[in-house]
């Protein structure tokens, strides 16, 4: 059987898209990817997903799915909801909410919970960023808060991190000062330089000092968070260009909801004396292209709302929540249809449309089912990595159908009943 290589193929399975991987392909099947991590893996399997097209339980064709789905989502009696799960396009996500704004609908993402409070940080405080290119050939001191990204994102120090040769730092690991912050049961990077532990309750009065520190304030006392803050103040002060980084997604330990701000301060301070940039990593599978899809077409990257007619910005009220509390009546889940159980169960009381890969394996019940091809494996397009940069995606082999082109075709249905429903 012949084989086939595959080369510049971005992989999704974290936020770091790395694209260089070479995937082998025979037999329909994809047998080999390197250099892959484990999470890549996993994320690219045998390249297999089913292609069923499911219309109130039993096998349809993909014009009779559409035209039930437009007609339930157009006649549905009460508010709709679409949601931006993983695995689409950008193409894909845009068709999406091209749809929302014809129904009128409510829009949440797979991400709005977890990233929300970032997000809303930013937008009131403002917030240093940079691309994980720049962070590569710039970065000559790193502190990493509360993460260890071999967990979640195992290319992550290779490729971007404290080990390249970068233009400014052609030592590359050698050349680069790395500290490393515990905070409770979240570990941060091993073999660090400086490596120190906070419980929880120290890290926000750790933060706060440091900024302080960094400031030209003078720390008071001799508590274990006043010395931490002097010595790592001190080293991140002397550096050129300072990357702080930190996990946006959640992990099982409690997260002080002020993390995000104190780390932005502490960006900010350090940027008054120093260069610094707040790295936040973050999930793959483009679902951070979901914010940048939003915030381009509506201004907003969450908690965004066309009942009005245009696009508004509710981020305390979102789509998730308002759903297990009953608000809807119909649901489309454009994306892989991976949610919480108490939005599983609230979905299977209404009337709702499934779209995406694996879209008929959907743990909970729904009215139609459109299998479609994953983003990046059987899809090609864009898709963001998580410095929000975009990138093109090169898929090793075809899929059972495009999300973007049923998306498209769902849009078209809708204009259509809607029109007759008008007259």
């Amino acid at each position: 059987m012949s084989h086939q290589q595959i080369e510049n193929v971005t992989c999704l399975g974290c936020g770091c898209g790395c694209d260089d991987v070479t995937v082998t392909v025979s037999g329909g099947r994809i047998v080999a990817a390197e250099p892959v991590c484990p999470i890549g893996q996993a994320w690219l399997g045998n390249g297999q997903v089913p292609s069923a097209i499911i219309s109130e339980g039993r096998p349809a064709t993909l014009e009779q799915a559409l035209s039930r789905a437009a007609s339930e989502l157009a006649r549905a009696n009460g508010p709709s909801l679409v949601y931006l799960g993983a695995d689409l396009t950008t193409q894909a996500q845009r068709a999406a909410l091209a749809i929302a704004d014809l129904l009128r609908a409510t829009v949440d993402t797979s991400t709005s919970g977890t990233a929300a409070n970032g997000l809303i940080t930013a937008q009131r405080r403002g917030r240093t960023g940079a691309t994980l290119g720049e962070l590569r050939n710039r970065g000559d001191a790193f502190l990493f808060w509360g993460v260890d990204p071999a967990n979640r994102y195992p290319r992550f120090v290779s490729r971007y991190g404290i080990e390249p040769v970068g233009t400014h730092v052609p030592q590359g690991r050698p050349g680069r000062d790395v500290i490393s912050v515990s905070v409770g049961s979240d570990k941060a990077l091993a073999g660090a330089d400086l490596a120190l532990e906070l419980t929880p309750e120290q890290e926000i009065p750790a933060l706060s000092l440091m900024r302080a520190a960094i400031l030209g304030h003078r720390v008071p006392g001799q508590s274990p968070e006043a010395s931490m803050a002097a010595e790592v103040s001190a080293r991140l002060a002397q550096a050129r260009y300072v990357v702080v980084v930190h996990d946006a997604e959640p992990t099982d330990e409690p997260r002080n909801p002020l993390r995000a701000e104190a780390l932005i301060a502490l960006a900010q301070a350090l940027n008054t004396s120093t260069r610094c940039s707040l790295c936040s990593l973050r999930a793959g599978r483009n679902q951070v292209g979901a914010e940048a899809v939003l915030t381009w077409q509506t201004g907003y990257p969450l908690g965004v709302e066309y009942s009005r007619g245009f696009p508004t910005y509710r981020p305390g009220y979102r789509g998730i929540s308002r759903l297990v509390g009953g608000t809807y009546a119909a649901a489309l889940i454009a994306g892989s249809p991976l949610l919480e159980s108490d939005a599983e169960a609230a979905l299977a009381a209404l009337s709702t449309v499934v779209i995406g890969p694996r879209a008929s394996e959907a743990p909970f019940a729904s009215s139609i089912a459109i299998d479609t091809g994953v983003a990046g494996i059987h899809e090609g397009g864009i898709a963001y990595r998580m410095d929000e940069v975009p990138l093109m995606l090169r898929p090793p082999l075809p899929g059972p159908r495009s999300a973007t082109e049923v998306l498209m075709a769902l849009h078209g249905a809708l204009q259509q009943e809607l029109r007759r429903a008008s007259r």
